[in-house]
């Protein structure tokens, strides 16, 4: 029997402006960073770049260099892997895309970590993404 399931893989952009970060706030409650599931051949910064303007409407410009990995299980058993590149926006036209997210906003670089609820991307976050954001 395996005993691993399913596999999931969402690839997303942490979009930094002028010392800001854009976040989410899902219909569920819970903020992060935009990010959605890989469709059929498509690359990870293809996805990325999709999923920024499908929830967001914000164009983005990714830094390839700067990739980061998380996985964990879900509550199904799925093994999910999520994939975050740096990126800058190219537009400013904000819209949500209602039916996943119920606001878009710009955080100071320092305010993040107070938005984000899940263990493994905070970690993520406050010792990787922050740092190469303030070194950039």
């Amino acid at each position: 029997m395996d005993i691993l399931k399913n596999k999931e893989k969402s690839c997303g952009v942490v979009v930094v402006k002028k010392g800001k970060v854009l976040l989410i706030k899902h219909n569920k409650g819970h903020y992060g960073f935009p990010k959605g599931h890989m469709e059929e051949n498509e690359t990870e910064i293809e996805t990325a770049i999709r999923e920024v303007k499908e929830e967001t409407n914000i164009d983005v410009k990714v830094d390839e260099d700067k990739r980061y990995e998380i996985s964990y299980y879900k509550d199904n058993g799925n093994l999910k892997t999520v994939i975050y590149f740096i990126g800058y926006p190219t537009n400013d036209d904000i819209e949500p895309q209602h039916s996943e997210i119920s606001e878009v906003f710009w955080v100071d670089i320092d305010k993040v970590e107070d938005y984000l609820g899940f263990h493994n991307i905070l970690e993520l976050w406050n010792n990787k993404i922050i740092k190469d954001i303030k070194n950039n």
